[in-house]
């Protein structure tokens, strides 16, 4: 039996090998996930991004256990991808997430993987997109992921997830750190975590001081978004609805022990709900299938290419590029013209 049927049928041990087949870039990985695709489309992607030490862990861990209680709605499946760091001298990676993630062990609703970077930046290993297509053909209606605490290059995971929480946490530097790291960018939820920690209001105030800057229209913030609360997002009737413009709100968490998860996952229900009703959920698929498309053609193309120049003319273009004879530009058109100089 084929990884990808196994999989369709619920074989969790086919599950994992898969996952490492697509980590490797294997020829069996990619016939399955070609296999799969067809089948991919229907998870919610929540991406889970922040600064090291803001808690995303933990609050991961929380929003899981939220989501899989029958008593909030019919107990869901859930799948975990965790990225972590890989050293830039061994290439190894610790892998440590699962240690804050104990509460979901056992859990046959719950698949966590934990994945290495494998020096790719942008918060993202190159596998990741592979992994979550697999584990949404598996079946999974929530998928989050959580990416590399770099702090401020994750934009990677605004292309891949249809949810972006980008997590604050007080205490961990000053405000400008948030524009720095992009966050009115990718945010589409602001979490301040360890709010019960001093600092929490200065890290609201800030965030919610940027937000007024680039949203500058008190109509949006009083019609759709007043207070940031969960009342906010109500809409007065479906016309509204359809053209309110989404305003990140900010919400308060302490993750340790689960405070303000349930408002966190009912906020992401309703930006999913916006997502699906404004049209947007088809712009951000077919803009996330775009990427892949031309990272994949990207990564073909030079594979290919690479297959047609000797190893020789390619060191001696090195060699004439260290030696500053040639600039890069120079160089690759030396290299794309044949390697005849």
């Amino acid at each position: 039996m084929s990884f990808a049927q196994s999989v369709l049928e619920g074989n969790r041990l086919a599950l994992a090998r898969l996952l490492t087949h697509i980590e490797n870039d294997s020829v069996e990985g990619r016939e399955a996930l070609n296999a799969l695709f067809p089948h991919t489309g229907r998870a919610h992607l929540i991406g889970v991004t922040g600064a090291p030490g803001t808690g995303k862990s933990s609050l991961v861990n929380y929003l899981a256990l939220y989501y899989r209680k029958p008593a909030n709605g019919q107990a869901r499946q859930v799948a975990i991808v965790a990225v972590d760091p890989s050293s830039p001298f061994t290439g190894g990676a610790i892998l440590g997430d699962r240690v804050r993630m104990r509460d979901l062990a056992g859990d046959p609703g719950v698949f966590i993987r934990s994945m290495a970077s494998r020096g790719s930046l942008g918060g993202l290993a190159v596998a990741t997109s592979g992994v979550v297509q697999a584990l949404d053909a598996a079946g999974f209606e929530i998928i989050l992921i959580e990416t590399v605490g770099a702090g401020q290059a994750e934009v990677d995971i605004a292309r891949l997830a249809h949810t972006t929480l980008v997590i604050e946490a007080p205490g961990l530097g000053d405000d400008i750190q948030a524009i720095k790291a992009g966050i009115l960018e990718i945010a589409d939820v602001l979490v301040v975590n360890k709010a019960d920690r001093p600092g929490a209001d200065i890290t609201e105030r800030a965030l919610r001081g940027m937000l007024q800057l680039a949203h500058p229209s008190p109509h949006v913030f009083r019609n759709h978004y007043k207070d940031y609360a969960l009342e906010a997002f109500e809409s007065k009737n479906s016309e509204d609805q359809e053209s309110a413009i989404w305003m990140p709100p900010i919400l308060r968490t302490v993750a340790i022990d689960g405070q303000g998860v349930p408002e966190l996952a009912e906020v992401i229900a309703h930006h999913y709900q916006h997502l699906t009703t404004t049209g947007e959920l088809r712009q951000r698929e077919r803009s996330r299938l775009r990427s892949e498309l031309d990272n994949l053609l990207r990564e073909t193309l030079i594979s290919r290419w690479r297959e047609t120049v000797s190893q020789e003319a390619y060191d001696q273009a090195l060699f004439d590029l260290v030696g500053r004879k040639f600039s890069p530009r120079q160089a690759v058109d030396l290299l794309l013209s044949g390697g005849d100089s």
